[in-house]
């Protein structure tokens, strides 16, 4: 029997052939992840399937005879449960009809025991330490990532800060600047303003000698015509 003949006997079980290989589909799917991860799938009257590894050794060639080494593997396997042998073995008679072949399994069955309720407890251990570091890991980067993004932004802030007191203080040095300018020449024009005062005065002053001089020589010139 292959998959599709599988699908076609449990159909009408499933209620159409298109739910069926999505069920077979499913439980296979769920069966090899759970193998490829090392868990150990066990169906109790069925049988297990688990994951073997197999340590590196050396083998023959059946063709050549030549000796070669083989490397160390990973390889699936199944055991079959005590109901499943007793059936095929005939020791127990395959019900008829619609009833289901597996059932509970008898005592003595391979259904894990201790063994596999360790490993299970084991597995789950691991598995959760595993995604404890995962999440520290990824709680440390997200608080470096952080840290570094408000230096930055703090380095950013100071740097902007920096520029804005130094535009500041610029703009009050040409600002006193300009008032000192302007109160020099202010205090220019006065000191030339009160300079040019007295000159003036004095040129006024000196002009009336100037007149004096003018009727002296008019008072000779009347003095020799009178002569």
């Amino acid at each position: 029997m292959n998959k599709a003949q599988l699908v076609e006997a449990i159909a009408d079980k499933l209620g159409g052939r298109q739910q069926a290989a999505d069920a077979v589909d499913a439980v296979l799917d769920a069966m090899v992840r759970a193998v490829v991860a090392g868990d150990r799938v066990s169906v109790t009257g069925f049988g297990s399937f688990e994951k073997v590894d197999r340590p590196a050794r050396y083998a023959r060639n059946p063709q050549t005879g030549e000796r070669v080494r083989v490397k160390k593997t990973s390889v699936p396997r199944f055991r079959a449960g005590q109901g499943f042998k007793d059936l095929v073995s005939g020791t127990k008679k395959l019900p008829k009809g619609d009833e289901v072949a597996v059932k509970k399994a008898p005592k003595g069955s391979l259904t894990g025991g201790a063994s596999a309720t360790v490993k299970k407890a084991a597995a789950k251990k691991a598995t959760t330490a595993k995604k404890a570091a995962v999440k520290k890991a990824t709680t440390a980067a997200a608080a470096k990532k952080t840290t570094a993004a408000k230096k930055a932004t703090v380095k950013k802030t100071t740097a902007a800060a920096k520029k804005t007191t130094t535009a500041a203080a610029a703009k009050k040095t040409t600002a006193t600047a300009k008032k000192t300018a302007a109160k020099t020449t202010a205090a220019a024009k006065k000191t030339t303003a009160k300079k040019t005062a007295p000159a003036k005065k004095a040129t006024a002053k000196k002009a009336p000698a100037k007149k004096t001089t003018a009727r002296k020589t008019t008072a000779k010139k009347t003095t020799a015509r009178k002569k």
